[in-house]
């Protein structure tokens, strides 16, 4: 992608009512446009983060479950099967009655409709286990705050799954934990497993992945040696490895929910069992604020300079910058960029419209994790210089650069 096509506008000013460092730099690198009032919409820049940190929950998802699109515009009367619809009215969901005066919402998580889905698929035992996934977008009428952390519409991973006894949940639910620490890991982020309370959502137990971060709204215990976190803060030591426990402020990235029975009692969902008996499915369901996960990696990964994604996050994996003008320059910087765009990489070419510190201004500030530097070292003795994001620097022969990028 070349740098004056790339529908993204990065500035040094901010807006007045971003109040954490994740809001700021996301304004300032142009990911995301804000609407007001907690919208957002994102640039071909920060569809680009989206979309690779969808790839990451997609690769793990896809191992355990099926992906599936749900309604998001819901009938009252599918939250009305579930006794959830009084809980919520009124509350924090986005409720209105149509012009056929039939009541609706604007799903902010789909229980209820996961239920109704798989209602026809789910017979007998045979049917069991089954796990089906989303990603798509939900609303929450949310009090707005710090950017994409508190947001009235928002990006979403809900998985649920299905089973006709415990040990399924149990090991399906065992699955999950594990996929949410491949993930986590793989987009660079630091965090701790918390036992949390199911609240509304029912059912039995539930564990949250909580991302430390000055601005998070949740305070909770975690050891430093482990990924051991609590929100018992009267605890001292890590149950894990006997570590003492510090407490600090988290963004929450994942939770899990054991449901047990909650909602296929409710709904009537149940199977045939091989005895020829009937049974109630057995439910568990899995968030991930995906949107959210934008704002909880700039928390952990940036520097004075901007961003610094690591390479499965970042939309671009090496920026070309012509540190000259001489005509040499501009034609070794062009190949450059065609020769390792033809090896797979994602480039950005600064192709000569603003000076040479405004480029690796511009490049720190999006979290373009390498630059190669086509300038004075390559017209007096052909050398290429890389430098990473941290500021290490290598030179190179010219015809070596993309042996040594890939």
């Amino acid at each position: 992608m070349r740098r004056s096509n790339l529908f993204v506008t990065s500035s040094k000013e901010t807006e007045a009512d971003t109040h954490c460092k994740s809001a700021e730099l996301a304004v300032q690198a142009g990911l995301v446009h804000n609407y007001g009032s907690g919208t957002f919409g994102f640039s071909n820049l920060g569809q680009k983060v989206l979309d690779n940190i969808e790839s990451v929950i997609r690769d793990e998802m896809d191992e355990i479950g099926q992906e599936v699109k749900m309604n998001i515009l819901q009938t009252s009367e599918l939250w009305k099967k579930s006794g959830r619809w009084k809980n919520f009215e009124g509350e924090e969901f986005f409720n209105f009655t149509n012009r056929d005066d039939k009541d609706f919402t604007i799903a902010a998580t789909h229980e209820e409709a996961s239920v109704e889905l798989t209602r026809k698929y789910i017979r007998s035992y045979r049917d069991l286990d089954l796990t089906v996934y989303q990603i798509g977008r939900k609303f929450r009428d949310d009090h707005a705050r710090n950017g994409l952390l508190r947001a009235k519409e928002f990006v979403m991973k809900d998985a649920y799954s299905f089973h006709k006894d415990e040990e399924g949940l149990r090991e399906k639910y065992r699955e999950f934990l594990k996929a949410y620490r491949t993930i986590f890991d793989k987009l660079g982020l630091e965090y701790s497993v918390v036992a949390a309370d199911n609240g509304s959502m029912g059912g039995s137990r539930s564990h949250e992945f909580m991302a430390e971060a000055e601005i998070g709204s949740d305070t909770y215990l975690k050891c430093d040696n482990c990924e051991f976190g609590t929100k018992n803060l009267d605890t001292e030591n890590c149950s894990n490895c006997g570590s003492e426990l510090r407490e600090v402020n988290g963004i929450e990235i994942g939770h899990c929910f054991k449901l047990g029975t909650r909602y296929s009692e409710a709904m009537g969902l149940t199977f045939d069992t091989e005895e020829g008996g009937t049974e109630e499915v057995i439910m568990a369901s899995y968030g991930i604020g995906v949107s959210r996960l934008i704002s909880a990696i700039i928390e952990q990964n940036h520097d004075q300079n901007g961003i610094t994604w690591n390479e499965e996050v970042s939309a671009f994996t090496v920026s070309v910058i012509a540190a000259r003008h001489e005509d040499e320059v501009k034609e070794k910087t062009e190949e450059i960029y065609q020769e390792l765009q033809k090896q797979g990489a994602e480039v950005l070419l600064y192709d000569g419209q603003r000076s040479t510190g405004e480029q690796f201004k511009d490049s720190d500030l999006l979290g373009v994790n390498r630059k190669v530097i086509v300038g004075s070292n390559f017209l007096e003795n052909k050398k290429i210089e890389i430098e990473s994001r941290s500021g290490e620097k290598k030179e190179v022969e010219a015809g070596e650069v993309v042996e040594e990028m890939a």
